[in-house]
């Protein structure tokens, strides 16, 4: 005789915070802690000969964490408006230390929009730098805050529309300074480092 027992109901799938990407905030927010944690340092000048290769490091460690955000569907946050994340940090100061850092090799011409255009605006590193730094801050309060969906929503919307942008441009002008510095040596000083690399 059949068991004619009724079968509980499947369980429904739970609540974005207890799936996959709870952990993939984790990961984020350890990644924003790093490089935000990174800039700061290099802004505070401590080690100013090293500058460009350790932004040109974290930013391109920083763009994985970015790809992730764009490659995943869409986060919808679970409120309709945007919850307070608390006071904001100023960083101002942070924009200025790293102009400072910079000095004369922080202006550079950018393109306004590659897709729609062929104007050329200004940009400038510390900027670049200091706004990628505040975006991910400001989804840093929401996850600091227990709203992982939130800090993911903010994350990712945040990189499509601003600091991805702002990240590529300053890891293209980081890469294009370290070629001229490595690059436009002096030929003859380029063939003693080799022959001295060659015959210790």
């Amino acid at each position: 005789m059949p068991d004619t027992t009724p079968q509980p109901e499947p369980a429904a799938p739970g609540p974005p915070e207890h799936s996959d990407l709870a952990t993939l905030a984790r990961d984020t927010a350890t990644d924003v802690r790093d490089f935000t944690g990174a800039v700061r340092q290099i802004a505070s000048g401590v080690a100013p000969e090293a500058a460009i290769p350790l932004l040109l490091l974290v930013i391109s460690q920083l763009q994985v964490t970015g790809a992730r955000l764009g490659a995943i569907q869409d986060v919808l946050p679970d409120e309709r408006f945007e919850p307070d994340p608390g006071p904001e940090s100023d960083h101002d100061a942070l924009r200025t230390s790293l102009a400072n850092v910079l000095e004369g090799i922080d202006d550079y011409a950018d393109v306004v929009d590659p897709l729609t255009s062929v104007e050329l605006g200004r940009g400038a590193l510390s900027d670049d730098l200091a706004g990628v730094v505040a975006s991910l801050e400001h989804g840093l309060a929401h996850y600091d805050r227990g709203r992982p969906v939130e800090a993911m929503w903010w994350w990712q919307f945040s990189y499509l529309s601003e600091w991805g942008v702002r990240a590529s441009a300053a890891l293209r002008v980081l890469l294009t300074i370290l070629g001229h510095l490595r690059l436009d040596a002096d030929e003859e000083t380029v063939a003693d480092a080799e022959f001295d690399a060659l015959h210790p």
